[in-house]
């Protein structure tokens, strides 16, 4: 009862943000038009300031495990080439590939991560070394399948050099690489500089979740229902059901395990959302898969941690 409860409490308040965001568009406080303003502001600031002082401000030099990093490397790159590879192959709407398949696989390891390990052990555990080391390759691979699968017409002579450009000025990236000089160096901002960037980045999820929540059509969601469930299905359930007997395999139990859960089987993150309306993709799909996956994690990720504690693994 005690881990439903948190998982509750992690969900269903972004959920009902989300649902704010609806209601402020219906009663015009936050209309439609403001939406894109809002979503550059969040996808070139707001968004690169989190990441930024989440990497800055991790410890990389201390009880740093290479068999766990190289894993949650690895499983990222499995993880999001297979999902990507079979949705190439099998999905019938080739305007929603990017979308799907980013949406698919990427899950809210940053924001979700480290609270939900933290509540069950006490501390962050192992969750920043599976953020330092997943959430980067999210980024670059989310990157490379929305610029490949874009809207926006491209010769395929020029796909390689926008992909790479895409994914060198892609300000998320950016963030991250920013911040990690600084946890290797143990270099800390000023005060000022750090209540600054904290602040920032601290505007990113409230503001993207009120902008989901007012661009949020739900007719046009309901034509797009099926490949909604299935996106939900294999980020909330199948992926977990993949790469969690692998890490028991490996030896991984604990936080390390349940940050291979965070990584694997959380919901669809915001910045989803926000990427793939920025770089010419279905942020409408994207917006249903991030609401549907928030709504019924809750219930996933409490099923997957009493499937764990009961075997012993946790």
């Amino acid at each position: 009862m005690e881990h439903f409860l948190f998982s509750l409490n992690a969900t269903i308040p972004v959920f009902l943000v989300i649902l704010l965001g609806g209601v402020l568009q219906r009663i015009g406080l936050f209309p439609r038009s403001i939406c894109g303003a809002v979503d550059k502001y969040v996808f070139r600031i707001a968004l690169p300031f989190m990441l930024f002082q989440d990497i800055s401000t991790m410890d990389l030099r201390t009880d740093f495990d290479p068999s766990f990093a190289l894993f949650c490397a690895l499983g990222t790159c499995v993880m999001f080439l297979s999902v990507w590879g079979l949705t190439v192959l099998f999905c019938r709407d080739k305007d929603i590939i990017g979308a799907f398949a980013q949406a698919s696989a990427r899950g809210s390891a940053a924001i979700l991560g480290i609270a939900f390990v933290n509540n069950i052990y006490g501390n962050s555990g192992y969750a920043p070394f599976m953020i330092m080391c997943s959430v980067p390759l999210f980024n670059i691979f989310s990157v490379i399948i929305l610029t490949v699968h874009s809207r926006e017409n491209t010769s395929s002579k020029g796909l390689l050099k926008k992909t790479l450009l895409g994914i060198i000025t892609n300000p998320i990236i950016l963030g991250i690489l920013a911040g990690v000089p600084f946890a290797l160096l143990h270099i800390t901002l000023p005060v000022i500089l750090t209540s600054a960037v904290s602040t920032v980045g601290k505007t990113a999820t409230p503001m993207a979740l009120l902008s989901i929540g007012a661009a949020f059509e739900g007719k046009k969601a309901l034509t797009k229902i099926r490949p909604t469930v299935l996106a939900s299905a294999i980020k909330l359930c199948i992926l977990p059901a993949v790469f969690l007997p692998a890490a028991i395999l490996f030896g991984f139990r604990g936080s390390e395990l349940v940050a291979v859960l965070v990584m694997t089987g959380s919901p669809t993150t915001i910045s989803c959302y926000i990427m793939a309306r920025n770089m010419g993709n279905d942020a409408e799909l994207t917006a249903s898969i991030v609401v549907a996956t928030t709504l019924i994690s809750s219930v996933t990720l409490t099923l997957w941690l009493f499937i764990l504690r009961s075997m012993g693994f946790i």
